[in-house]
């Protein structure tokens, strides 16, 4: 399928791997070109190789944070126009709600809802002018779903949700569209972290952790990064523009809800 997109230019926040390399895999292979973004450089220069040697497009890397200003007017600085902007970023690592201090807090709502504003704000403008954009936020399952220790992550990315809701309308004449991709059990590094930590705590080898959680998904089975860049790159794509203001599941089943 031809998705519309040869020669459009693609910002991936926290693209050097995981669910954001995925999207950029995705996009790279609809013709985009590519800005990465990460934190670290060597991880970052090995995925720009990669992408450049398969797909054959133009891309190009900020090492930065994309939750402080530096980061951002590094981000923009490589690519002032894009007409996809996906916002992704680490969430808060797990806690109990009891133990998160203010500093914590503030941390987490930058991270996850002032940062994705803040860079939505700044690439509309040029998505006006030229009648197309498309931004795509990855949230999360717990937007939907409680997480036992994701409180400060869960509200944030809720709180984003919330804010785009009427956004995305006042947009959408534009031809500008915004929607969220709500990722649940995917196999990535973060996910895997976890099962360490779980195995450590419990004592139950990591093996028998991941078969445990992955039964409990109707699936039986993880999601993956390539899957996941693919919706990504459909929901930019020409075939979607009727879609905006819709929170996308991709949890194999994990939410057990009719609507």
């Amino acid at each position: 399928m031809d998705l519309g997109l040869q020669g459009k230019k693609a910002i991936i926040c926290a693209s050097s791997r995981g669910l954001g390399r995925g999207c950029a895999e995705a996009l790279a292979e609809a013709g985009c070109t590519i800005v990465l973004n990460g934190r670290n450089e060597t991880v970052l220069a090995e995925t720009q190789s990669a992408l450049e040697q398969k797909y054959g497009v133009s891309v190009s890397s900020v090492a930065a944070d994309v939750s402080t200003q530096e980061g951002q007017e590094a981000l923009l600085a490589a690519c002032s126009d894009p007409d996809i902007l996906v916002n992704n970023n680490g969430g808060p690592p797990r806690k109990d709600y009891s133990e998160l201090n203010r500093e914590a807090l503030i941390e987490g709502a930058v991270q996850n809802f002032v940062t994705p504003i803040e860079l939505i704000q700044a690439v509309v403008p040029g998505m006006k002018a030229r009648g197309f954009g498309r931004v795509i936020n990855i949230t999360s399952l717990s937007v939907k779903m409680p997480i036992e220790g994701l409180d400060l992550s869960s509200g944030a990315r809720a709180g984003l949700t919330a804010f785009l809701a009427g956004v995305c309308r006042q947009l959408a004449p534009h031809g500008i569209t915004i929607n969220n991709l709500l990722p649940g059990k995917m196999d990535t590094d973060r996910l895997k972290a976890g099962f360490e930590r779980k195995a450590q705590q419990s004592g139950i080898s990591i093996d028998a952790i991941r078969a445990e959680q992955a039964a409990e998904i109707p699936t039986r089975r993880f999601g993956n990064a390539e899957e996941f860049g693919q919706t990504c790159a459909f929901l930019c794509s020409q075939h979607a523009a009727y879609i905006t203001g819709q929170n996308l599941l991709m949890d194999g089943g994990l939410y057990p809800a009719a609507f």
